[in-house]
């Protein structure tokens, strides 16, 4: 692992593959350690070409991490961390992939800094430019177990954080995939394990959006693929949609029978469609 430093903020990394490969920088949703970006998924992109570089974000895994309640930084501030991960590999330029919170994240990057920037992969992500308020959110499950689990006190051991996120997964990952629940609860015990102070992460549920390149992202230049499972109940599949449809570069794949997650399964079929949209980016 690497430790990227600047401006009293600390960005813990990991590299899988050649430096010489076209770089591909992933960026994992909200209250999610890098992680969540299994080893064998990176593994597969490093052995298909890419240079891989996952990243926690503030406030999970080892990453600086700040007071729960009170982050120090907004969402601004967290898409250009990855310009500063990029400058301490020395990266000119790179591909963006971002999960959930992270593609939201992405759409930043792509117009806060265009030029670092040789694509973007949309996986799980919301719209929000014109229109997004007419979109259907959340289901009313994902709704309710969020609201009951706010107002419950939080686990204080371990044991009771991971089944506590294992009750989440069952919610917010309903799909035709099969149910892996020991290989979520393993990460999840990881996750705990890989930070310096997990309770941090409700921190990114209250950060803030200072800016307004959201809502200008037909202005996006770069190519971008747009991945989202059909089943998705806490982004809907139509987000995907509007994203494929503003965005003027987009190509929509559509991901039959999954839900708001990365499962193994899908990813050969992930893959296969970077390779194609991306094969000619040095």
């Amino acid at each position: 692992m690497k430790i990227v430093s600047f401006s009293s903020v600390d960005i813990c990394t990991e590299s899988f593959g050649l430096e010489e490969n076209p770089a591909l920088l992933l960026i994992m949703g909200a209250m999610s350690s890098m992680i969540w970006w299994e080893d064998e998924f990176c593994e597969k992109l490093a052995n298909n070409g890419f240079f891989v570089i996952r990243y926690d974000n503030r406030d999970t895994g080892k990453s600086t991490c700040y007071a729960p309640g009170h982050p120090e930084y907004t969402f601004e501030d967290l898409a250009d961390d990855a310009i500063q991960v990029l400058d301490a590999y020395e990266i000119d330029k790179a591909i963006i992939m971002g999960m959930s919170m992270g593609g939201m994240l992405t759409q930043m990057i792509a117009l806060r800094h265009a030029e670092r920037v040789n694509g973007i992969v949309l996986l799980s992500s919301m719209y929000f430019a014109e229109g997004a308020e007419n979109l259907p959110y959340s289901s009313d499950e994902v709704n309710a177990f969020f609201e009951k689990m706010a107002k419950e006190e939080p686990p204080k051991n371990i044991d009771d954080m991971v089944e506590l996120s294992i009750r989440q997964w069952h919610i917010t990952s309903k799909s035709k995939r099969p149910y892996d629940e020991e290989r979520i609860r393993k990460l999840n015990y990881l996750d705990i394990e890989h930070s310096v102070r997990y309770e941090s992460r409700i921190n990114h549920s209250i950060a803030q959006v200072t800016g307004d390149e959201l809502g200008r992202i037909a202005e996006i230049k770069a190519p971008a693929l747009i991945i989202h499972g059909t089943d998705d109940v806490v982004i809907p599949f139509i987000h995907g949609e509007m994203l494929n449809k503003t965005i003027p570069t987009a190509q929509l794949i559509s991901v039959e029978g999954a839900g708001h997650e990365l499962n193994p399964k899908d990813y050969d079929y992930i893959i296969e469609s970077m390779y194609v949209m991306f094969n000619d980016i040095d």
